[in-house]
């Protein structure tokens, strides 16, 4: 299997460190639009990997393309590697808008070439089993979720403009998961921000800290929190209350939360990032990759799933805006 990458920031080195690791992958053929540099994390990677000059050149020859550019060049990417023949995995979201990604899903649904998007926390063993046990009614009646995503260090300021802020980059995979695990939709939000770091975050009208209350079909409500810079480590993790039992995914030894009860343990060394916590789903995710471009399994992450959670980000933007609830409907409109 000869595997394609482009895009050589921090997820696309990840993504290629896990590719080359893969045994199932021959050769992989890196991109980017820093010839040089693809030819020097190339020969970093070993003897797999090799440099190429041109997407072009990348389509040519791979069986299936990874992509880590910035959201703003996923729909163009993508629409190259599918009138290729070549599957794609491709960064989240696909694309920055609700217009374009109907259209980009539309465009792929026709190709009937598989594309993926990385929502990473579907591939995690713990996230995919909570989804499994609500579906079987292990916590009776959902009422209510709690979601945290605090990063440990915040990205480069360079990187804030283009990131589609707060909602769109980081919290994005809470409105993902939220509605898989439950298997409903979201169809009000309602969420508030600060920039407590000041620019770039406020020269972009971004925020470092926010949360945003979510009502789905059912009345549950979810409570998403998510913050750029948490010192105490990465904290990424889900809990469904239900009027049975409560699951959680994320907790365990490496939480960074410090009890002040006596005789609670100290945490353990926390996560660093997100690499590292989701490290096992990263991986897995390859794998079911090559899965879905051999035909063994199905596409776990389409497009069109990805449309729902752009629909929440986008609310919460505006919701913050005007300092008000917005409903979104089944049609994706906000309200």
């Amino acid at each position: 299997m000869r595997i394609g990458l482009i895009g050589l920031g921090r997820i696309g080195l990840m993504h290629a460190a896990n590719a080359v690791a893969d045994d199932e992958v021959s050769e992989l053929l890196l991109t980017s639009r820093d010839p040089a540099k693809a030819e020097r994390e190339a020969a970093a990677l070993g003897e797999k990997a090799t440099a190429r000059a041109t997407l072009e050149d990348v389509l040519a020859e791979a069986d299936g393309l990874l992509v880590a550019t910035s959201t703003a060049t996923h729909p163009d990417i993508i629409r190259a590697s599918i009138a290729a023949g070549v599957p794609v995995l491709c960064e989240k979201p696909a694309a920055m808008d609700r217009p374009a990604l109907v259209a980009l899903d539309r465009d792929v649904r026709a190709s009937g070439v598989p594309v993926l998007i990385a929502f990473q926390r579907r591939y995690d063993p713990a996230y995919r089993r909570l989804r499994k046990e609500v579906a079987a009614g292990a916590v009776g009646r959902p009422q209510l979720v709690r979601t945290v995503a605090h990063d440990r260090v915040p990205p480069p300021p360079e990187y804030i403009p283009t990131s589609g802020g707060i909602w769109r980059d980081l919290l994005i995979h809470d409105f993902d998961a939220v509605p898989w695990v439950l298997g409903e939709r979201v169809v009000e939000v309602y969420a508030q921000g600060n920039a407590f770091s000041g620019s770039p975050y406020t020269d972009c009208g971004d925020a470092d800290a926010a949360v945003a209350v979510l009502t789905l079909a059912s009345g549950a409500r979810a409570l998403v929190s998510g913050a750029r810079a948490n010192g105490q480590g990465y904290d990424c993790r889900i809990e469904v209350f239900g009027d049975r039992a409560t699951l959680a995914a994320g907790v365990d030894s490496r939480t960074p939360i410090a009890s002040l009860e006596e005789g609670a343990p100290p945490p353990a060394e926390p996560h660093e990032g997100f690499p590292e916590r989701f490290d096992t789903a990263y991986k897995a995710q390859i794998r079911e990759f090559i899965d879905v471009i051999r035909g063994k399994a199905e596409n776990p992450s389409p497009p069109g799933d990805g449309l729902h959670a752009l629909e929440i980000a986008t609310a919460c933007e505006l919701s913050r805006r005007l300092n008000r609830p917005v409903a979104v409907t089944e049609d994706g409109q906000l309200v």
